[in-house]
């Protein structure tokens, strides 16, 4: 459905998946890197709070998100 990158503070990567719509809403898994330690959540976001996010800039509509992969060494 489309991904999307949170407006943060600093070097953030976090990013928003949109996993199903709704007739009044998105589901969304929302990917959050804290200092290498990665948080992910599923969610509910209303249309028009998403519309809104759009609109002023916290999400910005990207390709694919980045994958950050775990190296041993």
């Amino acid at each position: 459905m489309g991904s999307y990158t949170l407006k943060s503070i600093g070097k953030s990567s976090d990013y928003m998946t949109i996993v199903r719509e709704l007739e009044d809403g998105y589901v969304v898994r929302i990917v959050r890197d804290k200092d290498g330690y990665v948080d992910e959540t599923t969610d509910y976001i209303s249309k028009t709070l998403f519309e809104s996010c759009i609109r002023t800039g916290y999400l910005t509509k990207i390709e694919e998100p980045v994958q950050k992969m775990a190296v041993n060494a």
